[in-house]
Order: C-alpha cells, then sequence, then structure tokens
C-alpha cells in the first residue's frame, strides 16, 4: 500500500472512530459495561436489471483506473467445484465470484435468481448501475456496504489490479453513493450469511448463503444460497426452477 493511500486509509478510519465514541454509553449503575452503537456486518449484493451506460467518464483525481474491460462469463471447470458442496446443489442457487466481484459461472437456478436483470456480470455494476440494483434487496444499505467492502478487498490483495480499478472507475464516475461509501475504506470478505431477495416472478425470498473457496483456482468462491426447508421461500425457490426449465424466465 502507498503512503498516500495509506495516509487515506487511517484518516477515514480515525473519523469513524472519533464518531463512534461520542456515541459510546457509559457504564451502567449495575456494573454492566458500556457500549458502542456503531456497528459493521454486511454481505455482498447479488445481480440485476435493465440497462445502464457503459461509456467511461471522467472522474474527479483520486480514483483509481481507466474504462473497464467487460469480465467474461465462462463455464466453470469441473475440478473448481469443491467436492462437498458440488454435490448438494440440486435445488440450490449457486454461483462463482471472483476477487473483483465479475461473475465467471453459474447453475440454471442462480441464471433464474438473477432473471431480473439486464446483464449479470458483475454484482458492483449490478447494484449500483442497474436499476434493479435498488429493489432486488430488501436492505440495499447492507448490500452496498458489504459490496465496496469486498470490492475494496480484491485491492488489498493486489493494488494494482488493473480490472478491479477500471471497475472503481466506472461505477465511481456513474454513482455518487458508491464514491461515498468508498471514502470509508471499509474492507470485509465474504463468508456466510442471510438476506432477503425481491424476485420480480417469485417475490420476496430469504435466502441464507455459504461462500466456499475454490482450492485449484485461488480467489474464486463458490457461493451456495438455501432457504429454510419447508418455509414460502423454499416453495419461491421451486417455482423459480419451475419457472426457469419451462423458459418463461427467458
Amino acid at each position: 500500500m502507498s503512503t498516500t493511500a495509506l495516509g487515506a486509509f487511517l484518516t477515514a478510519r480515525r473519523a469513524r472512530l472519533t464518531r463512534a465514541m461520542s456515541v459510546w454509553s457509559p457504564p451502567g449503575s449495575d456494573g454492566s459495561p458500556g457500549y458502542a452503537t456503531s456497528r459493521r456486518r454486511c454481505w455482498p449484493p447479488w445481480p440485476g436489471p435493465s440497462t445502464w451506460s457503459r461509456t467511461p467518464t471522467t472522474i474527479s483525481s483520486g480514483w483509481p483506473g481507466s474504462p473497464r474491460r467487460a469480465a467474461d462469463r465462462r463455464p466453470l471447470p469441473g475440478r473448481a467445484e469443491p467436492a462437498g458442496p458440488a454435490r448438494r446443489l440440486a435445488g440450490h442457487p449457486a454461483f462463482v465470484l471472483d476477487r473483483r466481484l465479475d461473475l465467471l459461472a453459474g447453475n440454471a437456478l442462480a441464471d433464474a435468481l438473477s432473471a431480473d436483470f439486464t446483464e449479470a456480470d458483475n454484482l458492483v455494476r449490478m447494484t449500483f448501475l442497474d436499476p434493479a440494483g435498488s429493489t432486488f434487496f430488501a436492505d440495499r444499505r447492507r448490500a452496498t456496504e458489504a459490496c465496496v467492502a469486498n470490492l475494496r478487498l480484491a485491492l488489498g490483495h493486489d493494488s494494482q489490479d488493473r480490472r478491479a480499478r477500471d471497475l472503481v472507475e466506472e461505477v465511481g464516475a456513474a454513482s455518487a453513493e458508491f464514491r461515498r461509501l468508498w471514502r470509508r475504506h471499509d474492507v470485509q470478505g465474504k463468508t456466510h450469511g442471510a438476506k432477503t431477495l425481491r424476485h420480480g416472478a417469485v417475490g420476496e425470498l430469504t435466502l441464507s448463503y455459504h461462500a466456499f473457496e475454490v482450492r485449484e483456482a485461488p480467489g474464486q468462491q463458490l457461493i451456495v444460497y438455501r432457504a429454510q426447508p419447508d418455509s414460502r421461500s423454499a416453495e419461491a425457490l421451486r417455482l423459480l426452477g419451475t419457472l426457469a426449465a419451462s423458459g418463461w424466465l427467458r
């Protein structure tokens, strides 16, 4: 990390620490410890619909990169899937991401889950640039925060990643919301969690997810979604699979 980048990171974290301290609750009369009301625990967003301009836009200094190169969505090599989870993917949306949040591959149910979106190519673009991103996530704030924190993590692995820097410039040029979150310098990866999605064909689904590292392909993760058995969301997933198989979502 360069001296300039490190300085920006420390400044952002110091500002947030100061705000957190201002809302610190003092120890209670019963001897219980005080606590800060600030918090941070998010997960990354999922694909979205409609169209947006892909024309590179000029942005003020401090945003790295140049025009993006579209990620190629390609089939997942069979050996790249962790054996355990791969055996249990039937009936569960599953897809593979790289560190830049490019969608590299997905099963039929994952494609159906993202059918509202015009192009399911990169979670950052879909969340901030696609109109569907504003309605697809029931908790959009958590989705956007986690998305940006994941992209920060990608640049932490390789600060000279040209495609990641291009992506930051592209989305930052078009989205004030992205620029605001980027300046916070939050960093976070994907492990597991739950989220509620709003699908145009089957309605609201609450799904848990787990991220599995792809050992044969460093930097890639297999993300598997599951619905609570016998829940309304499980019924919605089954309906989604039926609609996809019938070609209704095409």
